[in-house]
């Protein structure tokens, strides 16, 4: 099922909303439903894709159906929780959850296996067991998730009040986490510990955010491994039900989501946005434009020429490095999840536990062993999978790999690129199945079909110039910048999604919040922590 109207179909579009979203990512989504619910804003969602969605859409082919960006989230499995809660009231109720069970992730370090169990008592019950010595260290690193994930809060909301609080107060609300945001993973971790496979093991999640540890804020490791310490969950009926359940919320206040409808640029007037341009030259109206576009594209494309400084984005966007690209091998097999023993457990495949070593010696040898295969398991997760697609199954492998690899092909066209790019293709694509193969041997014989994606690929359905998956790069110097924030200094010009908070789809929805609860006040914050009244 597309998720929208397509624009070349769609009869007489109005010419002026309350409020028009760029990007129909989590974030635009979410901050389009929250502005609808709580102020019953007439919101125009606007998609270049042919689906709505982002990475949270799922993709077909005769027989299967993969998703593209959602393998687990964190705090949802929990009818209360702040997530879930969240979750609830941007879909109105309507999003269902399928539980993954005691061990959400398993890493495997040169062929050892560690899992990661649910529930803070198991966890550290689980890797002391592990690591009996290291009961000390892993106390003080739960200690310190819980402690910095809960300073965090602060940081972020200030992030959506009024400027007037904001410079008051600012400094304080966000000075506890920033001690964290600026100290890097690895330096967190050898303060506590000098066994390098317990710091292997405990920054195993480090492609949920696509930075190894040396790089990576523990800000933003804390975060993620926080999330799923109660375990984690899938949505019944694929990824795609987020966008499906968010979009009759969007519509219950005459907003509509629109595919197929590339915004050119944002339109000012008198020194604010009044609305945007599409690219067949057609101009919509609004007093708030929020743009769920990435900064990078933003700034430096949707804004005209010699605004974007003015609007705070200079030189911030020039000094911040865009995060990883990845290739993604999307694998259907002709057996069901069940008949297969494939577990709901995602898989991170490591061939040691230094992880800056594993990442340098593929960047200068692609050849060299791929520094991390993470194997996720959607047909296992999601219990609606097997009615929807009898007797299949589908696994998703996935590695990082640096957009320069592909840039030579940069011009072409999807699936014209010419035959050098397409052996490139199959040679990794078989790299990838050979490390399916020796974690779930009784996949082989079983694979119908399997297409591999590539940083080519991010950039042509997500626009992301560089093809990254997380926006930008989670390191130190980006929580530092104040500037990323939903409220710009262009009058009318908001920002959404994962750039204004954090990676994934929990962040990318955060975002969405934070940026309703600037443009609408804090009765967003207090309607999205009370759910959805049942």
């Amino acid at each position: 099922m597309r998720v929208g109207t397509s624009y070349k179909q769609h009869r007489g579009l109005a010419r002026r909303w309350d409020a028009i979203v760029i990007g129909s990512g989590i974030g635009g989504l979410a901050a389009a439903a929250a502005m609808a619910r709580v102020a019953g804003k007439r919101v125009l969602v606007l998609e270049r894709h042919y689906t709505a969605g982002g990475f949270t859409h799922t993709f077909r082919r005769p027989g299967y159906e993969w998703d593209v960006g959602v393998h687990y989230i964190g705090e949802v499995n929990r009818e209360r929780g702040t997530l879930r809660r969240v979750f609830d009231f941007v879909t109105a109720g309507a999003l269902e959850w399928a539980d993954m069970g005691a061990v959400y992730d398993r890493i495997l370090v040169d062929g050892r296996p560690y899992d990661l169990v649910a529930g803070r008592a198991a966890f550290r019950e689980r890797m002391c067991g592990y690591f009996p010595s290291e009961a000390r260290a892993i106390d003080r690193y739960l200690d310190l998730l819980s402690r910095t994930v809960r300073r965090s809060q602060w940081f972020f909301a200030e992030k959506a009040v009024p400027e007037g609080v904001s410079s008051l107060f600012g400094g304080l609300m966000r000075r506890g986490t920033l001690a964290a945001a600026r100290r890097t993973t690895r330096d967190v971790l050898e303060a506590l510990t000098s066994n390098q496979e317990l710091i292997g093991v405990l920054t195993g999640q480090w492609g949920d955010y696509g930075l190894p540890p040396a790089q990576s804020s523990f800000l933003m490791h804390a975060m993620v491994a926080h999330h799923y310490l109660r375990g984690a969950a899938y949505p019944v009926g694929g990824a795609s039900r987020m966008a499906e359940t968010i979009l009759p919320v969007i519509e219950a206040s005459g907003g509509e989501v629109i595919t197929n409808a590339e915004v050119d640029q944002i339109l000012t007037a008198r020194g604010r946005a009044v609305g945007v341009r599409l690219a067949d030259g057609t101009e919509l109206r609004a007093p708030v434009v929020v743009s769920d576009a990435g900064v990078v594209n933003t700034f430096g494309r949707l804004l005209p020429d010699g605004l974007a400084s003015p609007a705070g984005a200079s030189p911030g966007v020039e000094g911040l490095a865009s995060s990883v690209g990845h290739l993604s091998l999307y694998v259907g097999l002709r057996a069901p999840a069940a008949a297969l023993g494939l577990e709901k457990t995602n898989v991170w495949v490591y061939p040691s536990p230094h992880h800056e070593q594993n990442v340098a010696r593929f960047l200068d040898d692609p050849s060299a062993a791929l520094p991390v295969a993470y194997l996720s398991f959607p047909s296992a997760k999601d219990p609606d999978f097997e009615r929807r697609y009898p007797g299949r199954a589908t696994i998703e492998v996935i590695t990082l790999a640096p957009y320069a690899w592909f840039s030579a092909w940069e011009g072409t066209a999807w699936k014209k690129r010419g035959d050098d790019y397409d052996a490139l293709k199959a040679q990794l694509a078989q790299r990838l199945l050979d490390v399916l193969y020796a974690q779930c041997p009784s996949t082989r014989g079983e694979v119908d079909v399997f297409e591999l994606s590539t940083p080519l690929s991010t950039r042509n359905f997500a626009n992301h110039p560089s093809g990254e998956i997380y926006g930008l790069a989670h390191t130190p110097r980006r929580f530092e910048q104040r500037w990323l924030r939903p409220r710009t200094p262009l009058p009318g010009l908001y920002l959404t999604g994962a750039d204004v908070a954090s990676a994934g789809v929990a962040g990318a929805l955060m975002g969405g919040i934070l940026c309703a609860t600037a443009v609408v006040g804090p009765k967003v914050i207090k309607a999205a922590y009370a759910g959805h009244p049942s």
